[in-house]
């Protein structure tokens, strides 16, 4: 809704007090007097040192990040603290990030201690609303309170938790006592995480239905095969249940044992629900696996209705691998509401209706609709859609320029200044999560698309690279194309991936995915900059392109950085002969992998890359190739294609050179 006149006066004097006092345009490592002070207690916050975080308190009074460092000294003690205490920070800090914050971790405690009545009062106050351990404990309180029939969504919520979270496994007790829940429910969950390696919520769910049982699911992690071995026959529910645990955790390493002793001896004493589950769980691991079997265990599933969606996407994957459309076809229409609306599944349930259908005009069109629900440039399986109606991949028009209105009311926005100012004096993590809850959890529904794309750019005008990219891509109804995919040291990238004819779009889809242009950025492994190139790596790297005076000090320099990161890509690019796929598979998780995973059928590159078996590297691939394209389109202005970038996958071909057994 449009401000009046008066709202933009007030508006545009706060923005001109905050540039008097410094705030409106501070430096990037701005030192204002307190700015000690916090990165101090930032310290004693991870050291739990609550004397110090107490002393240093007074010292931050009236600085802007007064609310995080008020935060800092009573979290740690919040479980001694009296209700005036918490209720007068509440308060004190009303409409905050902090004051939430701490509300959701005090409504944490509340639960924990069963004070249904506090927690009753103060969780309409809640706003984040995104905690899944206490919307458990709300909906706890909604059983008890209102005999609510809370079950659907207490399930969704504990079977989406891989740890035993007290939230969740007390709603589940109760709604079993109360008979919402029934044995199946909990066993699913039992099954979904020792199919995780998740023992202790296995052991959780399990010691609700069946407690004098429940220390068999330790014997059962620890060595399945000997489980198994020592139990000929399984009578009751339970028992069988407890076996379907040991053939799903024996599945795990080893698909194929698990499938024998499935079919030959535990198969007949399995129900028919308990059956599909366990060959669907044999089928994923043997998929992940990469296992040309993969689809003819899942091909022992006599009922697709009886798997969730994670086993229903891995029977998908195993079908596409091996050009099974109708399968591809089934699957994908068996999954929930939620999960058929993803682009992924949207995508290939087309693909196999336009396979299978033949001349069927209805079917065909259905395709098309599934296609055009899609069809944009936001994304991997988004532009694959476009493709398949046709269209090329090209820079939709930009959306009307922000007025100085919408522009002023970002930087006015005390969350964002917040979030903004601890960025710049180093607590990156803190400032990031103040700028997400501003953008997306402070008002029901986050920003409307236009106070998103003007906090997008106040980001960008502060080179916060990573707020402004991930603000942008919620817009949901405009798209701003080159916000999204801003181009920070263009000189620099253009002019190095012309020296040694590596595409610019295809370095700053990697750059984007890699580090959101964040300079500094520092992974968990030791990965380093924009690149983020591992220290070995550049120093291999560094030798291999003539960079003899190379220091691992260096490797957060731009310049460096960009020379060894597009170096060690050019060359991991020639080493999967040009296929930009493998070559980004290879970047995210070594070149070894990479060239196991080729093996197999040629396929298409996309089918390819969804059978990628870790998560993080699937991702990974579909969202460098999609910003590749994004990319290509700005800078060439010409129409793109994903597909053609994409191209096939396969075993290597005998007449090229042997891989470089040398690369990092």
């Amino acid at each position: 809704m449009p401000h009046s006149f008066k709202q933009l006066t007030q508006i545009l004097t706060l923005v001109g007090a905050l540039a008097a006092i410094g705030l409106a345009c501070f430096p990037a490592q701005a030192q204002n007097k307190g700015d000690d002070t916090l990165l101090e207690m930032a310290q004693a916050f991870r050291k739990n040192d609550k004397a110090r975080l107490s002393a240093l308190l007074p010292q931050a009074r009236g600085h802007l990040l007064e609310p995080l460092a008020a935060y800092w000294e009573l979290r740690p003690r919040l479980d001694s603290a009296s209700a005036s205490e918490i209720r007068n920070f509440l308060n004190t800090y009303a409409g905050s990030y902090y004051e939430d914050r701490l509300r959701n971790d005090w409504l944490l405690q509340l639960g924990k201690r069963r004070d249904w009545a506090t927690f009753t009062a103060e969780y309409p106050h809640y706003r984040m609303r995104d905690d899944r351990e206490v919307r458990c404990y709300a909906l706890a309180t909604e059983a008890i309170n209102s005999k609510a029939n809370v079950a659907d969504e207490a399930k969704r919520l504990w079977y989406s938790l891989r740890e035993a979270e007290d939230g969740c496994t007390y709603v589940a007790e109760h709604l079993h006592s109360g008979r919402q829940i029934n044995g199946i429910d909990l066993w699913r969950k039992a099954r979904i995480a020792m199919d995780a390696n998740r023992p202790r919520p296995a052991q959780a769910a399990v010691d609700i239905e069946a407690p004098r049982l429940s220390e068999q699911v330790a014997l059962i992690h620890a060595d399945p095969a000997k489980y198994l071995e020592k139990r000929i026959i399984a009578i009751t529910r339970n028992r069988k249940e407890l076996a379907v645990l040991a053939l799903i955790r024996l599945a795990a390493s080893d698909p194929d044992k698990a499938a024998n002793l499935l079919e030959h001896h535990w198969g007949v004493q399995l129900s028919a629900e308990e059956r599909n589950w366990t060959w669907a769980v044999i089928g994923k691991q043997a998929a992940q696996k990469l296992q040309d079997n993969a689809s003819s265990y899942f091909a022992n599933v006599r009922r697709d209705g009886d798997l969730n969606d994670d086993l229903l996407g891995w029977k998908v994957r195993a079908a596409l691998r091996m050009g099974q459309w109708k399968q591809v076809l089934s699957a994908t229409q068996a999954m929930s509401p939620e999960s058929r609306k993803e682009a992924t599944w949207v995508y290939w349930q087309a693909r196999a209706l336009l396979a299978t259908t033949g001349k069927d005009e209805a079917a065909k069109q259905e395709a098309q609709s599934l296609l055009r629900s899609i069809a944009s440039v936001r994304g991997f399986y988004e532009q694959l859609a476009l493709e398949e109606l046709g269209q090329s991949i090209t820079v939709p028009e930009r959306p009307s320029a922000l007025s100085a209105q919408e522009k002023a009311a970002a930087q006015a926005n005390p969350s964002l200044q917040r979030a903004l100012y601890a960025i710049s004096i180093g607590l990156r993590a803190e400032g990031n999560r103040e700028w997400n809850y501003s953008t997306n959890l402070h008002s029901p529904g986050g920003m409307n698309d236009r106070e998103l794309l003007a906090a997008a750019d106040l980001a960008c005008q502060r080179q916060v690279w990573d707020r402004c990219i991930n603000t942008s891509e919620r817009t949901k109804d405009v798209i701003d194309l080159e916000q999204r995919f801003p181009m920070p040291l263009r000189d620099i990238v253009v002019r190095r991936a012309g020296e040694i004819r590596l595409d610019p779009a295809y370095v700053y889809g990697l750059i984007r995915q890699e580090s959101r242009f964040i300079m500094d950025a520092r992974s968990h492994v030791g990965a380093s900059g924009l690149m983020q190139v591992m220290p070995a790596t550049a120093k291999w790297t560094a030798k291999k392109i003539g960079m003899s005076s190379f220091t691992p000090d260096q490797i957060t320099d731009k310049e460096v950085n960009v020379a060894i990161g597009t170096g060690y890509l050019k060359l991991v690019l020639d080493d999967f002969e040009g296929s930009m796929a493998m070559a980004a598979a290879a970047y995210n998780a070594g070149p070894s992998r990479p060239r196991n995973w080729r093996n197999g059928p040629v396929l298409e590159a996309a089918i390819w890359a969804e059978n990628v078996p870790f998560h993080e590297t699937r991702d990974y691939v579909k969202k460098v190739l999609s910003n590749t394209t994004n990319y290509a389109a700005i800078l060439t202005r010409q129409p793109q294609s994903l597909k053609n970038r994409l191209g096939q996958v396969g075993p290597r071909n005998s007449a090229q050179a042997e891989s470089n057994p040398d690369l990092p």
